[in-house]
């Protein structure tokens, strides 16, 4: 469930079809977002999960994987 709803986000923000993103998708490498873009899908995912997301949790969240992991330790 958490997969989907940040898979589905992501492809929302970067008009990207949701098949093309995985697990080991890298925010930077694969989709091609600079900091903004992370700034904003991490506030996007604060909003969604009732979550705060401190600037050096952010820093480490750099795949799908790794945001999926984080969002489901801290729910």
């Amino acid at each position: 469930m958490i997969f989907e709803t940040v898979r589905d986000t992501l492809a929302q923000q970067f008009e990207i079809d949701p098949s093309e993103i995985t697990l080991d998708t890298n925010l930077i490498d694969d989709i091609g977002a600079d900091s903004l873009d992370v700034v904003e899908l991490i506030m996007s995912l604060e909003d969604i999960y009732g979550l705060s997301i401190s600037d050096d949790d952010a820093a480490n969240l750099v795949t799908v994987g790794k945001i999926v992991d984080f969002i489901d330790r801290m729910q």
